[in-house]
């Protein structure tokens, strides 16, 4: 996944989302930390009360690349588009949008204003680092830059000409690039022992070892609707019913759009791999498609011939692995190595045995480097030679997959030329886009009944359709970007509104809603007289006749749940305080009833491994909290100047409208 940090990791700019920071403490201050999710949610205020007087200082007196300015430090609008660009895909899927162009104008407006202060923060930090004199070596530069990936060949090796590549593609000179190296290690300097003696209160991590290791058991009871068998219905109840539920019997909303999508499937289709290149890459690639036999053994190495024998006995005599390398850890040792090939075996003699015995046939000790071997095949995968027509698919798939990825960003720029020069009318028809249109509703249906026939998985349907109800009647097009490295693009050139349906037109759907709910109405009458009597009597398990489909459950906590008990059993069942109280809820598609029958609180001592974890989790809260305030506190120091009408146009192209805060 794309790295979370944006603009502030140097490894970000040239990585090409490969989601792995150079260096990442920076970011963590304002990302990871649960106090800091809180605190970032202020951070428009913050920016606000930076104070007018500052703001109207600064009107005019500013270059119109700059958003802003701590101490004598630009932040500069691409840095800013840049860490934008990078956080509203991922805001867009925290919120469960499909696209960033579906967050709302002021959401998106708020972000841009949590965005700028961030990189406020982390340049007041790198600032700090200069005023205390921490100063980088030229070498340890040299090896940051070197380390990363993007600058290194299939080696692993620094590339010099990938490295000139790189920064004259983005735009940025080997000095800015060492200058920001320099900036970032230094900020590390600073940062690292700041955070290093932050601890978790004890207190504080035996309140959440209690939260998460304590577990429940319940007895419960389901009353599913389906198990109800009310009367059929007269025509009067169903008149009624229609006439009370009218939102139910209505003909849905239709639209009709014109769809164009550009996907990777749609990419392929139009691609045409030369059978030469198939067959270089049937030779480039042969070790894939002509692999050896292996094999899964269990060896036992001895000291002596007469421990393997006495070993060798044992097992034939029927005791299991495990067994055996009990027996042997005295004074032997014992080794498990599966689907390997005769040359990963450290010694040729026991290899050649090894590859020639049969399967599940204890052998007779080998005299090796190391002791007497005896050993037991356990499985044999054998060779496989695939000749070339059996290849060619999957190596259609690869060329095709790799010449997807290399011409994708081309064809999405041509897409989008055609739709702002002649909308979907002017689509080239050699770039791979899939064009279709027709009536759908708000589900992705036709009128017919049947999905509408739009390209892509069902989360690119769930997106495209969600576009189409979006948009307004007549509105341009714009090429937005959807799941799985999908494009599309939609108009909408009609609507029929959604519209009643006559009792006659809708009366097999009357019946079916109508005994769907009178079957929920008796299950609840059902688990509700259930409910009261486990109450009154202490528990379903005191109740008399016993129930025959009651679940005594598992134990299960917050955080492991049994199959036994729903999540939302499980969630009240832990605000209850003592064993004999019962609940019922509703989940699905029946009512639960269930009674607390025992609650468990580990001791620490016997879970040591969870209560070190959450103790080393909460440090790293700790510490990143620390960071944040004195990243914060840094700002009384050196008050950071923004410059309103590059904010206002960097907000303006985010929300569509400007930011009246910064004008004032």
């Amino acid at each position: 996944m794309p790295c979370a940090h944006g603009s502030c990791c140097v490894t970000c700019r040239f990585s090409s989302g490969s989601g792995v920071c150079m260096l990442s403490f920076l970011c963590r201050i304002f990302v990871d930390s649960w106090v800091g999710r809180i605190v970032v949610g202020l951070f428009f205020l913050t920016f606000v009360g930076w104070g007018v007087g500052d703001v109207l200082m600064n009107i005019g007196t500013e270059r119109a690349d700059v958003v802003a300015r701590v101490g004598p430090d630009p932040i500069l609008v691409p840095t800013y588009e840049q860490a934008l660009r990078t956080e509203m895909p991922q805001i867009a899927q925290q919120m469960h949008l499909q696209d960033p162009s579906q967050i709302p104008a002021t959401t998106r407006e708020q972000i841009a204003q949590q965005v700028l202060q961030r990189l406020v923060l982390q340049a007041e930090v790198a600032l700090a680092a200069r005023n205390h004199g921490l100063l980088v070596p030229d070498s340890a530069v040299r090896a940051e830059i070197f380390a990363i990936p993007a600058f290194q060949d299939k080696n692993g090796k620094f590339d010099r000409d990938m490295f000139n590549n790189r920064l004259r593609n983005s735009g940025m000179t080997e000095g800015r690039l060492i200058e920001l190296v320099r900036a970032e290690q230094a900020s590390k300097a600073l940062m690292e022992p700041i955070r290093s003696g932050a601890t978790a209160p004890d207190i504080l991590t035996r309140r959440i070892f209690d939260l998460e290791a304590q577990t429940r058991r319940v007895d419960i009871v389901r009353v599913p609707f389906a198990s109800q068998t009310p009367a059929a219905p007269t025509d009067a109840q169903m008149h009624r019913f229609y006439a009370n539920h009218p939102w139910l019997f209505q003909a849905p909303e239709y639209r009709h759009a014109r769809i164009v999508v550009l996907s990777p499937e749609t990419m392929a289709r139009s691609i045409t791999i030369p059978d030469a290149d198939l067959r270089h890459m049937y030779e480039q690639q042969s070790q894939r498609f002509n692999t050896p036999e292996t094999r899964s053994v269990q060896v036992i190495t001895a000291p002596t011939e007469a421990r393997a024998r006495e070993l060798l006995n044992t097992w034939q005599q029927g005791a299991n692995w495990d067994a055996i390398q009990k027996d042997a850890g005295r004074d032997s040792a014992s080794v498990e190595m599966n689907d390997i090939r005769i040359a990963s075996v450290p010694s040729q003699d026991l290899g050649r045995k090894i590859f020639a015995a049969p399967v599940d046939a204890i052998q007779p000790p080998v005299h090796t480097d190391a002791g007497w071997a005896i050993f037991r095949v356990t499985h044999v995968t054998p060779a496989h030679v695939s000749d070339f027509e059996s290849a060619r698919p999957a190596l259609q798939s690869q060329a095709v997959a790799e010449q997807v990825q290399a011409q994708m960003g081309d064809r999405v720029q041509k897409l989008q030329d055609a739709i702002a020069g002649g909308g979907l009318d002017s689509i080239p028809a050699d770039i791979g886009a899939a064009a279709v249109s027709g009536n759908v509703d708000a589900h992705g249906m036709t009128q017919e009944g049947t999905p509408a026939p739009i390209p892509g998985s069902d989360a690119v349907r769930q997106a495209i359709t969600g576009r189409i109800f979006t948009q307004a009647k007549g509105g341009s097009p714009e090429l937005v970007q959807g799941p799985e490295g999908t494009w599309y693009a939609v108009t909408v050139d009609g609507i029929t509104p959604a519209q009643p349906q006559s009792y006659e037109a809708s009366a097999g759907k009357v019946r079916d809603a109508w005994m769907a709910d009178a079957q929920r109405h008796a299950a609840d009458q059902s688990a509700t007289d259930l409910y009261n009597r486990a109450q009154d009597g202490g528990g379903l398990a005191h109740l008399q006749p016993a129930i025959a489909d009651m679940v005594h459950s598992a134990e299960f906590s917050r955080t492991h749940d049994t199959p036994d008990v729903p999540h939302d059993v499980a969630e009240i069942a832990f605000r209850l305080d003592h064993p004999g109280q019962s609940l019922m809820i509703e989940a699905d598609g029946a009512f639960y009833v269930a009674t607390l029958t025992d609650i468990s609180r580990p001791d620490p001592s016997t879970q040591r491994m969870l209560f070190d974890r959450i103790r080393a989790s909460l440090t790293q809260a700790v510490a990143d909290d620390v960071e944040m305030g004195y990243a914060m506190a840094l700002q009384t120091t050196v008050k950071p100047k923004p410059n309103p009408s590059a904010i206002n146009a960097v907000m303006s192209a985010v929300s569509g409208k400007g930011n009246p805060e910064a004008g004032q």
